[in-house]
Order: structure tokens, then sequence, then C-alpha cells
């Protein structure tokens, strides 16, 4: 991870908790070499959302194993470790997300392990499964959708955190909780996002 463009901060929503954030998102992306945005270089919403809900209710994942999907920045894996999570996974198919978990994870002194690979054809068997800000993509949605649907099904908890993202499926989900979350004006184009937590109906 480039550590010349990022630099330890809180959290807004959840301070307890720094990440290595960026600090010029134009300069730390031409870094990458990615055709991606780094995704992982900020708290987006529906993670710190999900993050919030976890250390406000930490029975959620205390003496769990947990997989955090797609992770970024790892905030909600590290979320999950603080409440006291058996074993805690962060997943993501960017090498340079999985090597940003590990680095935050290190920063705030919790244990999560990472795995490097896409997961969305398999049947997850964690006791927790956590998405954070996943329906940014059509076809994102589309397949991440029945992997949290096989989870519950196998009868994991499964919790989203979702900004109200226009690919979040309007079928099939229950809310159980909402945040007003602080996010980066410069990528959100607004101070502040109304965040919802869903879980499989």
């Amino acid at each position: 991870m480039p550590d010349r463009h990022t630099t330890p901060e809180p959290v807004p929503l959840a301070p307890e908790i720094r990440l290595h954030t960026a600090t010029d998102i134009t300069a730390l992306w031409e870094t990458t070499g990615s055709p991606e945005p780094p995704f992982w270089a900020f708290p987006w919403a529906g993670g710190q959302a999900l993050a919030r809900h976890l250390l406000d209710h930490p029975h959620l994942t205390a003496g769990r194993t947990v997989l955090d999907l797609a992770t970024g920045s790892g905030l909600v894996a590290i979320a999950a470790a603080r409440t006291g999570a058996r074993t805690v996974t962060a997943n993501d198919i960017d090498p340079h997300a999985t090597t940003a978990a590990a680095r935050n994870a290190e920063t705030n002194h919790v244990t999560v392990h990472t795995h490097l690979g896409d997961l969305l054809d398999t049947t997850p068997d964690t006791d927790v499964v956590l998405a954070g800000d996943v329906f940014y993509d059509r076809d994102m949605a589309a397949r991440v959708l029945p992997f949290l649907r096989r989870a519950h099904d196998r009868g994991a908890l499964v919790l989203v955190g979702d900004p109200q993202r226009a690919h979040r499926p309007r079928t099939g989900l229950t809310r159980i909780a909402t945040y007003q979350v602080p996010v980066p004006h410069h990528l959100e184009g607004t101070d502040l996002r109304t965040t919802h937590i869903w879980r499989p109906a």
C-alpha cells in the first residue's frame, strides 16, 4: 500500500477505529496502476454504518467466525475483531485491498486474516457474513445477492450496510437499522449519507 499517499485517520462514524486514508485520491490511484479507483483507501458509508452497528451490538459477532466480503479497507472486519469475534476473514479481489486490510488491522491492534479472490460462486461456511457497500454496480449486485442468500439459508447471520446505492435489490431484504454517515463530499457529492443495515428476509 503506498503509504506516502495515506495517513491514519479516525473513521467518522466509528472513531474507535483508525484507517490509512487517502490524502489525494488522484495521486494514489496513479501509483496503483489499476483501472479501478482505490476503494480500499476510504471508509465508505455502508462500511461505516455496519462497523458502527457491530461496535454498538457486539453480541452479533463476539465469539463467532466472521467473513467480511469485499472488505476494501478492512473497516468492517476490524470492527468485528474488536467485538471479540473468534476469527475474522477479510476478503477482496483487489490485492491492494487485502494489503490495506492487513495494515489497518495491525494499526488497530487486532487480528484479521485476509483472503484474496472471488468467493461469490461459493457458499460461505462462517457464522456471520458481513458486506458493506456492495450494491454500487449492477453486475456486482446480481452476484452478491445469491451469495448472501446462500449464506442466510445455511444459517449464517448476514448483515449488509448500504447507503441507498442504485442497485440495491428492492425485495428480499429487511431493514434493521439506519445511520446518518459523514462522508467525503468530493466522493459522494454530499456530507451525509442515510445508510441502512439490512438482512435477508
